[in-house]
Parts: C-alpha cells; structure tokens; sequence
C-alpha cells in the first residue's frame, strides 16, 4: 500500500464489480430474536409468518342498513313495501346479540357480526322505520352486503416471507391477522468512526472543520436497518487508527470517514490493509473515487472519502447494500422522475457520475432539472439542498442541455 502515497490511483475498480466484491464480503447476520409487533417495523423476517385466523373471522355487514333474512323481502319494491318489526333497537344491545327471526330485521352498522339468523343486509337507504317497524323497498339475496370470514384474509394464509422488511402497513395487517410476535433477524451492527486531525466537534478554528461525516454516515445506517455505534474522531495517527478498527472487530461492519485516499495523511488504508486485507482501493465513481474497502478478521471495513458529498455518495452506492445484505433486508431501487435538463451535464468516460439536481416544474406542467451550480465534492448544501441526482453511466460523455433524464431520489427508501 505504501507505494500508493508515491504515485497515486494507477486504476480503479468499475462500481458494480466493486459492488460485487464488497457482497462477495459480507456475511449475512444469522442472530435472530423474536419481538412484538411495535418492534418489527425495518426488521427482516427471520421466517415465514401465516395468518393465525381468518379475516374477518365472522360473517359482518359491509353496508348500514338492517339486516334480514332474505326470503322476507322477496318483491319488496318502492311501490309494495315489505313491512318487518325491527328487534334489538335498543341502544344498549350489541347488534350480534339479536337474532333474527322470520319477519324481523334489526339496526346494523358496517363491520358489524352478522345476527344470528339473518343472511343479507338491506342498504339504510332502501329502508323506512317508524312505530317498530322497518319498511324495506328493495329485495335483497341471501349473502347480499355481506363480508364472509375470510374475504380479506384466509386462516392459515401466508402472509410474508422470510426476508420480507416489515413496514407499518404489514404491521397492522399481522395484528387483525393474530399475529402478536414475529422471528426477526437482527439489525447489522456498524461501528461508525470518523478520521482526520483537522476534524473538532466544536467550533473550528483556521484549517478545521466540523465532523459532519460521521454524524451523516451513523443517521444512514440507522434508516437503512443498521444499528450505529457512533464512535469519537480520531486523529490521522496510524496506532491511533488501529486501534480504533480493532476495537470495532465485534461489529458486522465498520465504516470510516476520512483519510481514504493516496496522501501522506490518507493512513486508513495502510492501517486496513497491515490489520487484513485491502480489497478494493479507488472505484470509477465522480464525486468520490477514493473509496475503498477491505476485510479484518472476517469484518468488512468500508473506507469512506472525507470530502462530504463523495462521502454520502459512496454511503449510498456501498455502505447501504452492504446493510441490506447483511441484515437479510431487499435491496430496493430508488424511485426515479423524467424531466428535462435546462444545462448540460459533463462527465469523463469510464466514469459513473451522479450530478445532484434541483427539480422545478415548468410552466407546461413538466418537470425541469437544473444541476447545481456548487457540484465540489466537498460542498455539502449540493448534495442537502438537491431534489436528487442523475446518474450518468460509465459509457457517456454527460448529457446536453435539453436531454430526456432521470432523477434519482436517492433518499426516498430506506
């Protein structure tokens, strides 16, 4: 490694075969424990989870109305009325405790149990009371307005599979389901350390600046499903470096930021490389190709640039994946818009460059993007203040002004 302080990156690795050594690399966690609903949601089931009993689990009205035996509003109509004496109208009886017999309907609201009895339920609005008695002026079938057990969900039916990310919506299904517990795998632990000697947390002085990095990496790993231990910054001193990732072996993965790339004072990979191995070490990404990751004891390190927007950028493209497959979590595509590009976009060929943007809409109603005039990789509102970016593949030379392109909303999945 010590050569690369001499002459710099001599190549560097395409994205997606970095991508595919650094999953090559991962071991996916194989912890498990199993918690109640309020605490699955961004878990990745450890099993498949079936439905403990039907949905509803009893016949109930679908409509308000009153519910009947269909056979007493045969010929009903607006013009010959069937007449039923309502029964249980009294407002301190439940509804389902009030069976119906021949001639009698009685008072149900939707999601109301079916009385015992009654097979259909008349529409309030086809209806008429008065003095006990319910006029009904549209006949009804048997089974009419009516939901039976299991038209939303079937006892015993499979719900989710094992992998599935819990969402709050999957929440609420699994508990009309039954379902009180679930067999989760734990979330990827992720030792997060900031470097450089010119990194303070307080106020900074000539030649300082404020850690950022670290603060920004630990947030991403708790919303991609990770658990971050926050660690302090640490100085650009190789012994002081090495104890820092030695420390972190414990956890599935340990992410740096900082000193990753080729000067004097660019020591984690070194550090990384005299601990493990060094796998990767510079990949043909703008902003942020100093990137670079290698294995310690069977813990993959990720060696994030310093600057703050290569640093998200390579978070983005490695660090994430590397969370979801460590945490048996899908790795979702980020959503995308079409717009128009009002400037163009340069870019090196062999390059993959991601090109933050504003996005406007036109006064046609289509959507415009605009690249940020502040693109330095170390200009941070570029990247916070952007609706998101564009990607440019490795076998373009950018895009022109006027192009049909896609807008990357990076930070829209988790």
């Amino acid at each position: 490694m010590s050569d690369l302080h001499e002459h710099g990156f001599k190549e560097v690795t395409r994205v997606a075969a970095a991508r595919e050594r650094l999953r090559e690399a991962v071991t996916p966690v194989d912890r498990t424990d199993t918690v109640p609903l309020s605490a699955a949601e961004g878990r990745a089931l450890a099993e498949p989870v079936d439905a403990r009993h039907a949905v509803p689990d009893y016949h109930r009205a679908a409509m308000d109305g009153f519910a009947v035996r269909a056979a007493d509003t045969f010929g009903a109509s607006d013009r010959a009325p069937e007449v039923l004496r309502e029964v249980g109208d009294d407002e301190d009886t439940d509804p389902a405790d009030a069976a119906v017999g021949p001639g009698e309907a009685t008072r149900v609201h939707t999601g109301s149990a079916l009385p015992e009895g009654a097979d259909a339920v008349v529409m309030v609005e086809h209806t008429d009371r008065f003095a006990g008695e319910v006029e009904v002026f549209d006949a009804v079938a048997e089974g009419e307005n009516v939901a039976p057990p299991g038209e939303d969900v079937e006892a015993g039916q499979r719900l989710y599979e094992a992998g599935h990310q819990v969402r709050p919506s999957d929440m609420g299904l699994l508990k009309s389901c039954g379902v009180r517990r679930v067999q989760v795998h734990d979330r990827p632990t992720v030792g997060v350390i900031p470097t450089g000697e010119e990194v303070v947390e307080r106020d900074p002085g000539p030649g300082e600046v404020v850690e950022t990095n670290g603060l920004t990496v630990s947030r991403y790993v708790e919303r991609w499903g990770g658990a971050a231990t926050y660690r302090n910054t640490v100085t650009d001193d190789p012994e002081a470096l090495r104890a820092a990732v030695e420390r972190d072996l414990t956890k599935d993965l340990i992410v740096t930021t900082g000193g990753s790339s080729v000067g004097e004072r660019d020591l984690i990979p070194e550090v990384v490389d005299r601990l493990g191995e060094v796998l990767v070490h510079g990949v043909a990404l703008k902003p942020g190709h100093p990137f670079g990751f290698g294995v310690v004891r069977d813990t993959p390190v990720l060696m994030l640039p310093g600057y703050p927007v290569a640093c998200i950028v390579n978070a983005v493209q490695f660090l994430r994946p590397a969370i979801k497959w460590a945490g048996h979590m899908p790795l979702r595509e980020h959503p995308t818009r079409e717009a128009t590009l009002t400037r163009k976009i340069p870019s090196e060929p062999g390059v993959k460059t991601f090109a933050r943007v504003t996005v406007e809409e036109a006064d046609g109603g289509e959507l415009e993007a605009t690249p940020t005039r502040a693109s330095g990789s170390g200009v941070l509102s570029s990247v916070a203040l952007a609706d998101g970016w564009v990607v440019v593949p490795e076998e373009k030379e950018g895009y022109a002004e006027d192009s049909d392109i896609s807008v990357e909303d990076w930070e829209y999945y988790s």
